[in-house]
């Protein structure tokens, strides 16, 4: 159904669709420009061309065995437009709960454990204290899942829908399917790889740090999957943007050699509106669990540096610095990904074909064309394909530059911190020798006296 937004649209278009002459050219209807309506009688196409969710399916399963995003998809008979749902007291949701709970109790217990030890022992150094810290804020996700990802599970269906219209739209009016190469493969390879590198980080740290226990990596496993889970869902979605992009550029570069491809330019415009809806939709999505993401990344790295930089200090290079800069390099990379796919994605859907309509020669097309063509750019201009984690800031290569400014900021208080209390002890340890020598000649000096 079109909204009074779109029938507002086109009363500008049908204007627009004149010569320079003032004469009226060829007005076209709302459906036209906008492309055939989906309705609920279209559920069976919609799932039929859903190769988005066909091929990252593994992925919304892993999720829902995991209990992180409970999202249910419609059978496939369903007379509906909405093909993936979420509800409080669905099955998959009502799984999600008893998962949670069942892992809330080894959390829990590993989190006394850890806060026991630093709260108990007042004579440890600020550096040990410190150390604790480390692997309380890894835990810190799971006790924010229920506020940052449920709670946006309306958020998300909305997104896959999205995506799945998208795509029916997307063959109707070019006639193409989008085709995602690789995409199944990659999806599983991430899955699996996601398990794998979480058990890999954690038994490291077993191995690295003297008194993190076995027992207490099973509180870890599922967070640090849960963390490459979510970092893999953005990679997958940046990399279907920039392939949805590529194919309407070179559906647009097909219209424009054809004679009169002024309605075919119009209907691709809304397309390329559509895919940057769905960009900034991404990020409305999930913006709580990424915006909790960053914020321990950015914490756990600076505390993780800290930690190593001043064990190197006190006593050299040993394994428990090893198994830090482990913690280190992990959260960088995962930062990094996000930052530099989103910054790909958004050059690809915005900058890239840009520049491909303003190389269009203006020279070899009519004036309907022509003014299409300009009303493409303004609707690129107006509607910027940015990732924006609902307000709170935009995620690009800038946000990574930005972390790790602030965190040589906090690392260089907190290396102060410690070279100070390093100078402090310094002087306390010369004071003790003088006064051990002094007390030395005082000593010797009474005796030559006596004698």
């Amino acid at each position: 159904m079109y909204t009074e937004r779109h029938f507002n649209l086109y009363k500008r278009e049908k204007l627009h669709n004149r010569d320079f002459n003032g004469k009226e050219g060829k007005a076209y209807e709302a459906k036209d420009v906008y492309g055939p309506e989906i309705t609920d009688k279209d559920g069976e196409l919609l799932d039929q061309h859903d190769s988005f969710y066909i091929n990252t399916k593994s992925l919304l399963v892993l999720f829902q065995i995991m209990g992180v995003m409970p999202i249910m998809r419609v059978p496939k008979g369903a007379q509906t437009t909405k093909r993936t749902t979420y509800n409080w007291i669905s099955k998959a949701t009502l799984w999600a709960y008893l998962v949670w709970s069942l892992e809330s109790v080894i959390v829990i217990k590993v989190g006394r454990e850890r806060y026991y030890n630093f709260q108990q022992n007042t004579n440890k150094r600020f550096d040990e204290v410190i150390y604790n810290i480390i692997f309380l804020s890894i835990l810190i996700p799971h006790f924010l899942l229920p506020i940052a990802s449920w709670r946006h599970g309306p958020e998300v269906a909305i997104f896959k829908n999205m995506w799945t219209h998208y795509q029916l739209k997307y063959l109707k009016i070019t006639g193409t399917p989008i085709v995602f190469p690789k995409l199944y493969s990659l999806t599983w390879g991430l899955c699996v790889f996601s398990w794998a590198l979480s058990f890999a980080v954690i038994l490291s740290q077993n191995y690295l740090q003297d008194d993190f226990e076995l027992w207490q990596s099973f509180a870890y496993y599922h967070i640090i999957a849960m963390l490459d889970g979510f970092c893999s869902l953005w990679y997958i979605n940046c990399n279907a943007f920039g392939t949805a992009s590529k194919g309407l550029a070179t559906n647009l570069h097909k219209a424009l050699e054809a004679e009169h491809p002024a309605l075919k330019l119009a209907q691709y415009r809304h397309l390329w509106v559509d895919l940057s809806h769905m960009m900034q939709q991404l990020g409305r999505a999930y913006s709580n669990m990424y915006g909790i993401y960053c914020m321990v990344i950015f914490f756990t790295t600076t505390i993780s540096l800290y930690g190593s930089l001043s064990e190197i200090l006190d006593h050299g290079f040993s394994y428990k610095e090893m198994g830090l800069f482990v913690i280190v390099g992990y959260c960088m990379t995962l930062l990094f990904i996000i930052c530099n796919e989103a910054y790909h994605a958004t050059r690809k859907v915005g900058l890239e074909f840009q520049v491909r309509l303003l190389n269009v020669n203006l020279g070899a097309i009519d004036r309907s064309t022509q003014r299409e063509v300009e009303m493409f750019l303004v609707a690129i201009e107006k509607n910027p394909p940015i990732m924006n984690l609902d307000g709170f800031t935009n995620i690009n290569r800038e946000l990574f530059a930005a972390n790790i400014s602030f965190m040589s900021t906090y690392l260089i208080v907190l290396m102060q911190f410690k070279l100070t209390l390093v100078r402090q002890g310094t002087k306390k340890v010369f004071k003790s020798i003088v006064d051990a020598i002094f007390n030395i000649t005082t000593t010797v000096s009474q005796d030559d006296v006596e004698e």
